[in-house]
Parts: structure tokens; C-alpha cells; sequence
């Protein structure tokens, strides 16, 4: 008998603390609509209490969403508790996710309280959570670190004051697989009432064993796995959701378990995410990685092309990702390109697919073919960054190896313009010191990459940049066939995520 396991996808809350990972609201809502569409049982949409962002945006997604469960986090207090839930109540499935640490470390050191003193603050919160919806969450931050006796103690009250979902998170990445799946198994037969709720995992990858964790404690008893998009989070990142999902696609002979994901939507929502948040996904990344599913030695070649599962163990189709692509052009009309977007994942509207096709036609008229991974990236810039602070209005850049190289840049802030020149040791850095020049920022470049989208020598290129501001960490992304140009809309980008993240400061901390 298949039994179904529950994808909790924490990619809008705890993906979110990835460094420099910030999204505005437009982008979560975007965001959170697909995860639906993904077929998500749960959508953790934000921690109503750590700033007005946060709660403005799991607001509307509550409001949005019709299918997923939508749920708030929030510490063991009633503010939280409160905000979470005057986020929440808008869905058509709400619920309220609260959580306090149980290792005796965090006990001692962070939070200064007693077993007796968090134990109650858990059963207080649920009760008070339960006095709001039916559908409440308790987790035990650091619980692999927990004592184990301790930890089915505190499990048991707070299901007795009406917690549904009982979460045990690997917070730091600590446990293995064995150790794991043997403390699942040992919560399931000493907390007494555990039937009466679902019990549910949280991993971090600090040793790479995320998703080896939670597949372990799946077989152990667990049926709900939290996880994230591409396994993005703060440190290693957390569980990635369609390691797990595929893992028991695939492995279903030894796994008897389904879970509700439309696995055809897996690599369309992991390249949303990665545009979205300007994280790069690693070539070699299991699933959804550019390698996964590409094979250079002569012998794999042979073997896949007499039959391919000789070397793959699962068919690209199955995660959404078409060996066919549909190669558009400029002579290809805007229905072509509204329904090749949405096969991509992408479901504009009217006033949408007209910005995207006027870039998408400007394109075409300097690239004789437009790939999906440009499509993507016209998306990005005309449609998720609609609402940004400053936007590139013109560059023109002077340079060669008998000048010094020179940028001219029209900026609009705030739907003003705003022109200015500078010099630099080269044409990027010249473009670089004009636009800072411009909008006032002290921000610090950490890092810069460039890589090219698609293949050929007319592709465009994919610039990533990592800016640092009075402790603030944001990444910027740009993509244009002019590498000096993809470089500016790069740095535009992550000035603008940085002014987010200011005018959205965070006033509580978080984590699992």
C-alpha cells in the first residue's frame, strides 16, 4: 500500500535567509502561485513578525492562493502568534507554525530557560495558536540535539493542547542518516499520542545530508518533509525538495510512498526560483543542475543513445525539462511566445506578455535564435522587476587599450531621470563607479561571476554580483548580449535588493 507523504516548502521563509536571497512581494506572490501550481501541500509563506515586508507578503499570498495550505511562523509568544494569524486568516487553509528550541545548548545559552519553562511556553502557544485555526504546527528547534526522552515529553503536551503537525528539525545539519532515522523512530513509539498528529522533518545540509535525512526518517515514520526550492537557505541550505520528491519517484520499489507534486513543474519552478533570487543553480546539482542530465564521455553517448536509461535514471520530461525546445525567432508572433512562456511556467498577463514581447522582438532582432533560457531572463527583467527603485536607462561605454575607459549612464530613480560619466580600470569598473556615482550607494562589490545562458557566440551573458551595505547582503543579477551591459543591470539589481532590504529591516530572528 502507497502512503502519502506531505511537501512542506519553506523556500519563501527559510530559503528567504539565504545571504543576500531577499524577495519583494510581487516576487513571493509570483513565487507562491507556481509552488501551487508545483501541487505543494503546504506553503511556508514568511515569519509575519520579522518585518512589514514579511507581513504584507504572506498577507497576500493568503489571500491568492486557493489549493496549498498557507502557514505563518512564529515563536511562542501571543504578538507572534497574533501577527501570524491576522496574515493567515485570509487563506482558504491557514496555519499558524510556532516553535522554540529544546537542546539544553540553546536552552542554556540562548534562550535562558528551564525544561519546565519551554515546555509550557509550547503548550501555551498551541493552545493560544489552536484558539485561531485548526491547522497548528509545533516544531523543536534543534531538536536532533535534543534528549530524546525530554523531547516525546514536550511532543506529547503540545499535541495534547491541540498541535496537528509535530516538526524535528536537524537545525544545524548535525545528525546522519542512521542516528536520524533511529530518533524518528524512537519519537514515534515513546510519545503516546503521536498518532493523533503528523509527524514532520526539518533538515539543514551542513554535512550534505539533507536529503539522505529525511528520506531516512520518511522510512522511519515521517510524512511530512520541509523542504526548499533548489535547497536554498541560510548556511548549506536545507533540504532540496526535488531531491526528495524524485528519490521516492524513482525509488519507488523500495519506497512505497507518493506525494502530490506534478513533477513535470519541477524545473520550470527551479529556474523561477534561481531568477528570482539571483542564485545560480550548480551545474552538478542533482535533478535540476545543467549537468544533470547531460553526458560527455564517449561510452555514456553510445549507451543513451541505444537507450537511455543505460545512464539515466530518470527521463528529463518527468521534472519539465523538454529535450525539443521550441527555438523562437524574429518572425515568431506573440501567441507563439505566450504559449511557449506558460509550457516554461510563466502565465503573464496581457499588459505582461506585451513587455516581454517587445523586449523579446528586440532580442531577436540582434540573436538569430531565442532560447528558453532567454525567454527566462527577458521575463526577469521585464516583468519580475517591474516595481525596482532605479532601473538603466542607457550605457555607453568608452575603452580600449589607448584610452581610459569611460561610462556615460542614464538611471531612473524613482521615475526620475538622472544622467552622470565616470572613469574606471576598465569598462565594467567605469560603469560600476558612474552608477554608484548616481544613486549615493557605499555598497561593496563581494562578488562577481559571468557565465554565458546559452551556448554560441551570440549568447547572452548571465552576470552575478554580491553587494554588502551597513551589514546588509544582497545579490544582484543581469543578463543582455553585451556583457558590459548584463554587468550594469547586474549591479542595478542588487542596489535595488539592497534598498529592500532597508526599507524592510528585520526585527526578529529566525530560524529551525
Amino acid at each position: 500500500m502507497t502512503e502519502r507523504v506531505k511537501i512542506f516548502d519553506t523556500t519563501l521563509r527559510d530559503g528567504e535567509q539565504s545571504p543576500g536571497a531577499s524577495m519583494n512581494t510581487n516576487e513571493k506572490l509570483r513565487l507562491a502561485v507556481q509552488l501551487e501550481k508545483l501541487g505543494v501541500d503546504v506553503i511556508e509563506a514568511g515569519f509575519p513578525a520579522a518585518s512589514e515586508g514579511d507581513l504584507e507578503a504572506v498577507t497576500k499570498i493568503a489571500q491568492r492562493l486557493k489549493t496549498s495550505v498557507v502557514a505563518g511562523l512564529a515563536r511562542t509568544n501571543k504578538e507572534d502568534i497574533d501577527l501570524a494569524w491576522s496574515a493567515v486568516q485570509h487563506a482558504a487553509k491557514p496555519c499558524i507554525h510556532t516553535f522554540i528550541a529544546t537542546s539544553d545548548l540553546h536552552l542554556k545559552y540562548k534562550l535562558n530557560m528551564s525544561r519546565d519553562e519551554v515546555l509550557n511556553a509550547a503548550v501555551e502557544a498551541v493552545r493560544y495558536a489552536k484558539s485561531f485555526t485548526d491547522n497548528v504546527e509545533f516544531s523543536a528547534e534543534d531538536g536532533s540535539r535534543s534528549d530524546r526522552d525530554y523531547l516525546c515529553k514536550v511532543f506529547e503536551a503540545a499535541i495534547e493542547a491541540g498541535a496537528t503537525t509535530i516538526n524535528l528539525p536537524d537545525t544545524v545539519g548535525y545528525a546522519i542518516p542512521q542516528e536520524f532515522e533511529e530518533m524518528v523512530r524512537y519519537v514515534m513509539a515513546h510519545t503516546p499520542n503521536m498518532h493523533k498528529a503528523t509527524l514532520s522533518v526539518h533538515c539543514h545540509n551542513d554535512l550534505g545530508l539533507a536529503t539522505a535525512n529525511t528520506v531516512a526518517a520518511i522510512n522511519a515514520g515521517a510524512r511530512q518533509a520541509e523542504v526548499t526550492i533548489n535547497g536554498i537557505g541560510e548556511r548549506a541550505g536545507n533540504t532540496s525538495m526535488e531531491e526528495v520528491v524524485m528519490a521516492l519517484h524513482t525509488r519507488n520499489n523500495l519506497m512505497p510512498f507518493e506525494t502530490g507534486i506534478l513533477t513535470e513543474h519541477i524545473y520550470p519552478t527551479s529556474r523561477l526560483v534561481s531568477m528570482i533570487t539571483g542564485i545560480m543553480v550548480q551545474p552538478n546539482k542533482a535533478v535540476v543542475g545543467a549537468n544533470a542530465f547531460a553526458h560527455e564521455a564517449g561510452i555514456h553517448q553510445d549507451g543513451v543513445l541505444k537507450n537511455p536509461m543505460t545512464y539515466e535514471i530518470m527521463k528529463p520530461e518527468t521534472i519539465g525539462l523538454s529535450k525539443n525546445q521550441l527555438v523562437l525567432g524574429k518572425h515568431s508572433g506573440r501567441h507563439a511566445l505566450h504559449t511557449h512562456l506558460k509550457q516554461l511556467g510563466y502565465d503573464l498577463s496581457d499588459e505582461e506578455l506585451k513587455t516581454v514581447f517587445k523586449q523579446f522582438k528586440a532580442l531577436a532582432d540582434r540573436k538569430k535564435h531565442v532560447m528558453d533560457e532567454d525567454l527566462e531572463a527577458l521575463v526577469t527583467e521585464g516583468v519580475l522587476r517591474s516595481s525596482e527603485i532605479f532601473r538603466l536607462e542607457y550605457l555607453h561605454v568608452t575603452c580600449g587599450t589607448t584610452v581610459m575607459p569611460m561610462a556615460s549612464v542614464k538611471l531612473s530613480i524613482n521615475d526620475r531621470s538622472v544622467k552622470g560619466a565616470n572613469y574606471g580600470n576598465g569598462p565594467i569598473d567605469s560603469a560600476f563607479n558612474t552608477i554608484a556615482q548616481l544613486t549615493g550607494t557605499g555598497a561593496e562589490l563581494l562578488r562577481f561571476t559571468v557565465s554565458a545562458l546559452t551556448g554560441g557566440t551570440d549568447a547572452q551573458g548571465e552576470v552575478t554580483v554580491r553587494l554588502r551595505e551597513n551589514g546588509l547582503v544582497a545579490l544582484g543579477r543581469g543578463s543582455d548580449p553585451d556583457i558590459i551591459t548584463a554587468s550594469a543591470k547586474a549591479y542595478v539589481n542588487g542596489l535595488n535588493r539592497l534598498e529592500y532590504l532597508k526599507a524592510h529591516p528585520v526585527k526578529a530572528s529566525q530560524t529551525l
